[in-house]
């Protein structure tokens, strides 16, 4: 594990200077849950929620929020992403919607965070959408699952 790079040498925060590294193509892959009542994952697969495409919704906002992801994170560079995809995958045999966002960028900097960000509001606007009628949703397992480029290289998840 290296040290922690937002400190500098006198322990103060600081915005990382990443002037001198090289652009490359990076990568990152978050991924989490949303549990919920079989009523609302039934309405919410049918599409028959009477405030829209909750799925559609959630997908634009998850993207919305990974392209401001440097305005909500205090020391994270504004990077000029190139990509942000989010799927939602849902089986109507449990009470689940999992969701997972691939954010890219020819970069300096990684991706991590707007990965990271894109899903959270992605998951938060599905628990938005339908807390009138279910408010004991759970997002939980939200993690990156992988990441490509840079310095640091490849990481992935060990399922």
């Amino acid at each position: 594990m290296s040290e922690l790079t937002h400190f500098n040498e006198a322990g103060n925060a600081h915005m990382v200077d990443v002037g001198g590294k090289e652009v490359t193509h990076r990568v990152a892959v978050a991924g989490g849950v949303i549990r919920m009542l079989p009523e609302t994952h039934a309405m919410v697969c049918a599409g028959t929620h009477k405030k829209g495409d909750v799925l559609g919704i959630s997908r634009v906002a998850g993207i919305m929020a990974a392209k401001r992801t440097s305005e909500l994170i205090p020391l994270c560079h504004p990077i000029g992403l190139t990509r942000v995809d989010i799927e939602f995958q849902t089986d109507r045999s449990d009470v689940e919607i999992h969701a997972q966002v691939r954010a890219e960028v020819h970069s300096q900097t990684g991706v991590e965070m707007e990965a990271l960000i894109g899903l959270q509001v992605a998951l938060s606007t599905i628990y938005d959408m339908c807390k009138a009628v279910d408010r004991g949703m759970v997002i939980s397992d939200v993690k990156l699952l992988e990441k490509m480029g840079g310095k640091s290289g490849h990481y992935k998840v060990e399922e």
